[in-house]
């Protein structure tokens, strides 16, 4: 690439000479001029090509295009160098001399010089010159034809042009050598058209694929004729080259990320694997939670194994006081009697033999005792009549020997009458309990254990269970929890727990009337008939005017409509205490006041 700068004139591209006349040659003079570079021989001196003499020939007279020889003008022959002419070359060699110098502006150095292939070696005859057209005088030549392909200045041809045809030098006859007719020499090229001025708006910048035009107006090309972008469109190329660069990172980056999240969790990984775990937390719980609730009464609950008489049960209980008393329904030492064996086992893994202090089957309450064992935590008592339907409650036990378990729910509902026991058919070991219900799962060995509020303290005691088959068992039955569990409430358990620790026999209240457990109507019937009277004599209901065949409706303005609910209303009461009836004798209502009376337990 020439980067624009001029170059020198090559042989093919230098002026054709042109003759002075058709068939003629005209005087010729130096056109390097007398300041021109020789070397030693009197040779130019040229940064340019150059051609080897011609072979030397016969003198011609000055201002001819060809030499003549002896023989006649015109004559083809040519004679064979002196030895030691020239470049002093012997033995039939010869030296070819440069041609001679044409006026400028007349001929072509294309036609006044020849390739060295044109020299005529000795022996052969001369091609006769081709006579040179004339030129006008008052015209001016470009340096080179007119390109009729329209090739780029710079590189090669593009791809849609044809290669150029090579261009020969035109064949120039020897000095003083006349060369026969030739083919009909060119027609001189046609003069180039001024530049046409530039218009007022310029073109758009020409296509890439377009040819290069060096006479159109300038505008911003590269050297392969597109347009040179401005600065708003490389920004704009930049700014959506980065744009597609990113949507391409983000799609191979998903597609890398989906197929190798797709190998993990179908492989599940790579490596060993290693198990996710919490870290250790600190051992302390809210003291209202299950847990904390638990941690509190545990060291307090104790495990009960009873046997004797060819019995034996397990059942739950928990320690009033440092003296070794532990409170527990009577179902569960009953098989014990008078000579089995009781034995407490502690939640700490300790065990100790117990005997028993008293027991009462109306209440299905037992205190027994533990003696030489230290450390003993008592349990909280709290009091059941502040107990709301919807408390959350705690339930420990060893339900199925599985001691120190715990469940939880809430109070279900309250003074629900319920009664147990019966096997003697006498009446004698029935149960009658104004209980609290629950629905924190309670199963057989869960009897005798606490019931407790979230501040750990007992509200109840676990005595009975609805069972699947319909009945309420407190005898600790195989039956499982279905959601009904019944507790005896606290207040009632510590008034007879009292009473067995000091006395050794609980007090039940009464009001000294017979009643009639068959009658199917509404409320509790006094009897009529009987082995003895219905009404005691001087007793409470006696002095409060109650007869026989009365119907008591209401205890405290609360409905009773059965027998065994006026029982259960009463014993929640202890004897001495006030109580308000409603009676219905005949077709009129009379309430009636009493004061409960006492009657020893069994």
């Amino acid at each position: 690439m020439n980067e624009g700068k001029p170059t020198k004139a090559k042989w093919w591209s230098r002026p054709r000479p042109v003759s002075p006349g058709v068939g003629e040659v005209g005087p010729v003079e130096d056109i390097s001029g007398p300041g021109a570079d020789r070397d030693s021989d009197g040779d130019h001196q040229s940064d340019g090509d150059y051609e080897l003499d011609r072979p030397a020939t016969a003198t011609a007279p000055t201002g001819v295009a060809g030499a003549v020889d002896a023989a006649g003008a015109g004559s083809p022959y040519v004679a064979p160098a002196e030895p030691g002419a020239g470049s002093g070359v012997g033995g039939g060699d010869f030296e070819l001399e440069r041609p001679a110098a044409v006026l400028q502006g007349s001929v072509s150095d294309a036609e006044a010089v020849g390739s060295p292939s044109d020299a005529v070696p000795a022996g052969r005859a001369p091609v006769a010159a081709v006579p040179a057209q004339q030129a006008p005088e008052d015209r001016s030549w470009p340096l080179h034809d007119p390109d009729p392909y329209s090739t780029p200045p710079y590189g090669e041809p593009g791809p849609w042009a044809p290669a150029p045809p090579v261009q020969h030098p035109a064949v120039t006859p020897a000095h003083g050598t006349a060369m026969p007719p030739g083919p009909p020499p060119l027609p001189a090229p046609a003069l180039l058209r001024a530049p046409v001025p530039y218009p007022s708006n310029p073109h758009p910048a020409p296509a890439p694929w377009q040819n290069y035009d060096p006479w159109a107006a300038p505008g911003p090309l590269q050297q392969n004729g597109a347009a040179v972008e401005t600065k708003t469109q490389r920004r704009k190329r930049a700014r959506k080259a980065l744009v597609l660069g990113a949507v391409a990172l983000a799609l191979v980056s998903g597609g890398v990320g989906g197929a190798v999240g797709a190998y993990l969790e179908r492989n599940g990984g790579v490596g060993d694997v290693t198990l996710p775990q919490a870290a250790k937390e600190a051992p302390g719980r809210a003291t209202d939670s299950v847990a904390g609730i638990a941690a509190r009464a545990l060291p307090s609950v104790v495990t009960l194994h009873v046997r004797g008489s060819g019995e034996a049960d397990t059942g739950t209980g928990f320690v009033l006081d440092t003296r070794g008393h532990i409170l527990t329904n009577n179902h569960v030492v009953e098989p014990a009697g008078s000579g089995g064996e009781i034995t407490v086992t502690f939640s700490g893994g300790e065990s100790a033999k117990a005997t028993v202090v008293g027991r009462d089957s109306g209440y299905d309450l037992a205190v027994v005792k533990v003696s030489g064992v230290g450390g003993l935590r008592p349990m909280a008592l709290g009091n059941s009549d502040s107990v709301q339907v919807g408390d959350p409650v705690v339930a420990i036990g060893a339900p199925f020997d599985l001691a120190n378990t715990v469940t939880s729910g809430i109070i279900s509902a309250k003074e629900r009458p319920i009664t147990a026991g019966g096997e003697k058919g006498d009446g004698s070991d029935v149960s009658y309990v104004d209980a609290l219900q629950t629905d924190a799962p309670i199963n057989p060995g869960n009897s005798g254990g606490p019931l407790l509020d979230t501040r750990a303290r007992v509200i109840g005691i676990n005595s009975a269970i609805r069972s699947a088959d319909g009945g309420t068992d407190l005898q600790g039955g195989q039956a499982g929890s279905i959601g009904l569990g019944f507790a005896i409430p606290v207040n009632q358990a510590r008034r007879v727990a009292e009473e067995l620790i000091n006395t050794g026999r609980a007090t039940h209240p009464v009001i000294g009337v017979m009643l009639d457990m068959d009658y199917t109507g509404d409320g509790a019937r006094v009897g009529t008939k009987g082995g003895g009277a219905p009404v005691t004599a001087g007793g409470p209901g006696a002095r409060a005017g109650i007869k026989a065949g009365d119907v008591i409706t209401e205890v405290d303005g609360q409905r009773v409509h059965s027998g065994e609910e006026l029982i259960v209303k009463t014993r929640a009461h202890r004897p001495g205490d006030r109580l308000r009836l409603t009676l219905r004798r005949g077709g009129s209502q009379r309430t009636v006041t009493l004061v409960l009376g006492s009657a020893s337990g069994g």
